[in-house]
């Protein structure tokens, strides 16, 4: 019989669908946040001020009890990529959120977040080519279909769309761009990345929305704005970027795309919002677009060129080196470490050691 690990792309599609599990659930919960008279720029740095002060704990905590984490730190040349993660993902990216949840309902505006797959997927095949096959390019479609046809409300402006399905489409947008630029550097320590997006992002909105007239809610909704960015934000964030390791950008977005449906499901148990039929379109088409990609098994010959590196690893068959007097003993481990040519045939994804062309 078949285990779970042959089944799945086994730990990324795991890691992936927690993500996604953890940040569906945080829109709606964010949508009643809005409710209780939050300003949506203020919201927005509460919730990645919480997922970067909470990690920031947790860090200090293990390193108290002498359990430090055993990932490498994020390498000073990778500061840039870092920057610029926490501008597009970190400040414009939740900041469109809000506005777009402060005039759309909780159930259409958590299917619309499919969009954010869409968008990373297509910049992680046209800018930053990763291979892509026509089922992956169908089940793409259908997520798009299913969005589209979620957005559409007739007898507005911009053609039928409503101006919040915009600004979601924005933060999509953003998020997709911070999503690929986080893959080159899921190597590093991804608490140490989700830490500094939350400081980073969490900081700048707080400081603009304070500097815009917001004043900061009662100690209760404040910490239930911590304690929903600590979840959705950063432990989601923790999740997603060691889920790219095993999968590269554009497959972990389409797992990732599960995360609409559950932020669908707690807002209609929340809010009473009716089940519709473009609900149950929207979320029949993204239902097969989400399978199309769960069921990809990707398998050719291929090259591993030389390379050279740092990041938490065993010596499996890509890790076939050997150890110096300084390196550490026992597995699993952290060192920087050379790979040599190899070329073999295995199934696999865009993970850290299969970024070749096709």
């Amino acid at each position: 019989m078949a285990s779970l690990k042959d089944v799945v792309a086994w730990p990324g599609a795991p890691l992936a669908i927690g993500s996604a599990a953890l940040f569906g659930a945080s829109t709606p919960l964010a949508k009643g946040l809005l409710g209780q008279g939050v300003s949506p720029w203020l919201l927005a740095g509460l919730l990645y001020l919480g997922s970067g002060l909470g990690l920031a704990l947790w860090r200090h905590g293990r390193r108290v009890v002498g359990r430090a984490s055993e990932e490498p730190e994020l390498p000073r040349a990778d500061w840039g990529w870092m920057v610029l993660v926490v501008l597009s993902g970190g400040v414009a990216g939740p900041v469109l959120l809000m506005l777009g949840l402060s005039t759309t309902s909780a159930s259409s505006a958590a299917l619309l977040l499919n969009l954010e797959g869409l968008a990373t997927m297509v910049l992680a095949w046209v800018a930053f080519r990763e291979n892509v096959d026509r089922r992956l390019l169908v089940g793409a479609a259908a997520i798009l279909g299913g969005a589209l046809i979620l957005s559409w409300q007739g007898g507005q402006a911009l053609g039928g769309f409503g101006v919040g399905s915009l600004f979601i489409a924005g933060a999509c947008l953003a998020w997709g761009v911070d999503n690929n630029l986080t893959r080159k550097i899921s190597a590093s320590d991804p608490v140490q990345i989700a830490m500094l997006k939350g400081l980073g992002a969490g900081a700048v909105n707080l400081a603009l929305a304070m500097a815009a007239g917001a004043r900061l809610p009662a100690l209760p909704l404040l910490a239930a704005a911590g304690v929903v960015g600590l979840l959705g934000y950063g432990v989601s964030l923790v999740m997603f970027v060691l889920a790219l390791r095993y999968l590269g950008t554009a497959r972990t977005g389409a797992y990732f795309s599960t995360a609409p449906f559950i932020g669908a499901v707690l807002a209609i148990a929340m809010f009473g919002e009716p089940v519709g039929w473009r609900l149950l379109t929207a979320a029949g088409l993204m239902a097969v677009g989400l399978y199309l990609h769960l069921v990809e098994r990707h398998e050719h010959d291929h090259v591993h060129e030389p390379l050279e590196h740092e990041h938490a690893h065993v010596h499996d068959e890509h890790h076939d080196h050997v150890h110096g007097p300084g390196d550490p003993p026992g597995e699993r481990h952290v060192h920087r470490h050379q790979h040599s040519r190899l070329r073999h045939r295995h199934a696999h994804y865009p993970d850290l050691h299969h970024r070749h062309d096709h």
